[in-house]
């Protein structure tokens, strides 16, 4: 079995809450999870969870060491357990299915990355979360387990209404719709990667004002709904391309995905962020291979 020192466990699991939003820094990790821990402790303590559980079992699994050294095994856990605790109430039962969610997901995870290595599969991003994620909704659902969820957003469509959107689009990524939450957790990624950060508020920026154009619900909107999914697609698109096209197409891509999910009444969770990077990945193969010689 792999082992690592205290101090490298510690900073893999600080990666892993950095790898929520595509970057290996424990500082921006440990902003993260102050963020959540500010705003819902009871959230905090399970993504806690699921981030140790998920980088400790995949050190038992003995994956490889670079990959769980730099967070690849504790961002979807992490991400599980925030939704866990949203779904069902901080309990010792949802922390045990936490657990077992976490494990899971690397199973899942592990696979993703060969084949994306071996075979030049697309990348999974936080697809275990998303497969679980609409697992464990369905089941909840029918189970009438299900805690109510609170929007915290404002109620007046504003220019003060307008900031705290913005802001709140960032934060619900990771299930906060406060506006602090939002801009702490845009600090965390500005630390890691200022081009990132940027990318990632045009992203939020650009899902606000293309659902209130279309007409889209301002409850949504306000509540940073609109936000998150074009946020991820654009940080995440930005650290391949470095031109401004292909973050820009992602963000659309994510926006018209978003209002598919919706209207197929299917909870989005992130993956309209995943395919809308899919599909900027295809693009520019199936653009590479028009430019081979015949």
């Amino acid at each position: 079995m792999l082992t690592l020192s205290p101090s490298r466990c510690t900073t893999a699991v600080l990666n892993g809450f950095s790898q929520i939003f595509l970057q290996a820094h424990p500082g921006c990790g440990l902003l993260i999870l102050l963020a959540i821990a500010l705003h819902a402790p009871g959230l905090m303590i399970g993504a806690t969870v699921g981030a140790l559980v998920g980088t400790f079992s995949a050190v038992a699994l003995g994956y490889r060491k670079s990959d769980i050294a730099i967070g690849l095994y504790g961002y979807n856990a992490a991400l599980l357990g925030l939704l866990f605790v949203l779904l069902l109430g901080l309990s010792a039962l949802t922390l045990g299915l936490i657990a077992l969610g976490s494990v899971v997901t690397n199973l899942l995870q592990v696979r993703l990355m060969a084949a994306m290595r071996e075979r030049n599969w697309l990348p999974g991003f936080t697809l275990p979360f998303v497969l679980f994620g609409w697992l464990a909704l369905a089941l909840a659902g029918a189970l009438d387990l299900v805690t109510p969820a609170r929007l915290d957003a404002p109620l007046i469509l504003d220019g003060q209404g307008l900031l705290f959107a913005v802001a709140s689009g960032i934060g619900q990524v990771i299930f906060l719709g406060q506006p602090l939450a939002g801009l702490l957790v845009m600090v965390a990624v500005w630390l890691a990667d200022r081009r990132a950060a940027a990318w990632m508020l045009c992203g939020s920026v650009s899902g606000l004002a293309l659902l209130l154009a279309a007409g889209g619900s301002e409850q949504q909107a306000l509540a940073g709904l609109a936000g998150y999914n074009p946020a991820l697609a654009a940080l995440a698109v930005s650290q391949v391309h470095r031109s401004w096209v292909a973050p820009l197409l992602a963000i659309i891509a994510a926006v018209l995905l978003r209002a598919g999910f919706d209207r197929l009444g299917l909870p989005p969770l992130t993956m309209p962020f995943i395919m809308a990077c899919w599909l900027v990945a295809l693009g520019r193969r199936w653009k590479a291979r028009r430019r081979e010689p015949v």
